[in-house]
């Protein structure tokens, strides 16, 4: 089974971050699941970090369809599942409807588990901006929210653990867990990507006496859960309906191209 990942951050801006995001992926994965990590163009930001460009609506719309089109390429090539690896889920509604193999959100995979087992949350980010659509997609889930940490300084802190200068990173998760627990948290999530795969890294699975949830490994199971479902034939994509009739994939190409040559 090939599962392909799509996250923000760009490949090779930070070496640490790539062997981690592979290294946990790889190690949450199945026997026989592949997952493919891809991430942004190269010119996409110029610095370490894309927290500058994620805080706007206007942008994550742009964001949000070149992830929905990175799912129907991965369909295309063969993938089972599709993973939107960003916090806010970028593109994972579009992508859900653009596609026919099941579609994974980081956030949505966590905030529905959250939901199924009655656990509140203590959502902590370094992004402030990133707060208002990822509180929106939890209230969207039926989940609930205890708290939503955003930690001082937070570029500064995680871009120095991606120096292996991991102390404040770990004190300012400490300090935010407290927060969260004093709020009624039952589960401690990060809110983005790259603090998860630093916890993951440093074997941080509980805070202040609470369970520290990893929200990428969780996709990757959701979406090796949902594929397994579809092979055996249990559940199905639905193929009627505005949303879910798909057109031939001739016409589908041919729309893209006449859109691609007039832009």
């Amino acid at each position: 089974m090939r599962i392909r990942f799509q996250k923000h951050a760009v490949e090779g801006r930070t070496p640490l971050l790539d062997r981690l995001y592979t290294s946990h992926l790889t190690r949450v994965s199945a026997p026989g699941t592949t997952v493919e990590i891809r991430t942004l163009p190269p010119l996409t930001y110029a610095t370490e970090l894309p927290e500058e460009l994620v805080g706007y609506g206007s942008l994550g719309l742009m964001f949000g369809d070149y992830f929905a089109r990175t799912a129907v390429s991965a369909e295309r090539d063969g993938c089972a599942a599709w993973i939107s690896g960003a916090g806010q889920d970028p593109g994972l509604a579009a992508a859900r409807i653009r596609t026919t193999i099941p579609v994974v959100g980081y956030g949505d995979a966590t905030w529905h588990a959250a939901r199924q087992e009655r656990h509140r949350l203590g959502v902590i980010g370094f992004i402030p901006h990133l707060a208002e659509p990822i509180t929106d997609n939890i209230s969207s889930a039926g989940a609930t929210l205890a708290s939503y940490q955003v930690i001082d300084d937070g570029a500064v802190v995680v871009s120095r653990a991606l120096a292996e200068d991991f102390d404040p990173f770990v004190r300012a998760y400490t300090a935010a867990a407290e927060r969260a627990a004093k709020a009624g948290a039952q589960w401690l999530v990060p809110a983005e990507g790259i603090p998860n795969e630093l916890l993951v890294h440093l074997q941080i699975r509980q805070l202040c006496g609470l369970p520290v949830i990893d929200p990428g490994g969780l996709a990757v199971k959701t979406a090796e859960h949902l594929a397994g479902l579809r092979d055996l034939g249990i559940t199905a994509k639905a193929v009627s309906g505005y949303w879910y009739r798909q057109p031939p994939r001739v016409v589908v190409e041919h729309v893209e191209r006449s859109l691609e040559a007039t832009s």
